[in-house]
């Protein structure tokens, strides 16, 4: 596998924190039969790919539009995602506003499930990120399409066997994953920050 598709299929699978997601899904749909609980899972994924597919093709020109350079976002980004692996870390809510009337609706799945849990503005800057550089070619677009693809359906898996996962996990086994895959993010969120800084030739 090449080396710069496992970092990319790393970095979105730690920011979409498919086994961050279960605690949450499964308050959310408690009480619901099984076929609701496949809609709502379906709904949710598909919510999320249209908002990647979105950002994807846009994201570019919406850097561009609003006059951004790469190495600025490269900062801002990291930024973002350092606090993002500091809640993982510290093992607080995430920091995503849902209502308690959105978490209260009969159809949990685009709101807050699909929008911001999977599709949050973590990911949402990752994929600015890397359609953002200037070497940014088709192969890029179609590589990071082919990861967030791959990434949520592994959370469609993951949420699917949400009962069976907590049991043999736990929620101490669970908080541990997340603790390790925040320290991970912490460190690709550094990375970021610092290619920023080189590519606007602040450091060399």
């Amino acid at each position: 596998m090449d080396q710069n598709f496992l970092a990319m299929f790393i970095t979105f699978f730690l920011v979409v924190d498919p086994l961050g997601v279960l605690p949450l899904y499964l308050s959310l749909t408690s009480g619901y039969a099984e076929e609701k609980k496949k809609r709502v899972i379906f709904r949710a994924l598909l919510t999320a790919s249209i908002v990647f597919l979105v950002f994807i093709l846009l994201g570019r020109g919406i850097l561009r539009f609003l006059g951004i350079q790469t190495g600025a976002f490269f900062i801002a980004g990291g930024i973002l995602l350092f606090f993002v692996s500091m809640d993982m870390l510290f093992a607080v809510p995430k920091r995503t506003k849902t209502s308690e009337q959105e978490k209260d609706s009969e159809d949990v799945s685009i709101f807050p499930l699909g929008i911001p849990i999977l599709a949050g503005p973590g990911t949402i800057t990752t994929i600015l990120l890397y359609v953002g550089k200037e070497d940014a070619d088709l192969s890029t677009y179609l590589s990071v399409g082919a990861v967030l693809l791959f990434v949520l359906l592994l959370a469609g898996i993951f949420l699917r066997l949400s009962d069976y996962l907590v049991r043999i996990l736990s929620s101490t086994g669970l908080s541990v994953i997340e603790r390790i895959m925040g320290l991970i993010l912490s460190g690709l969120s550094v990375q970021f920050v610092y290619d920023g800084l080189v590519k606007l030739q602040i450091v060399k």
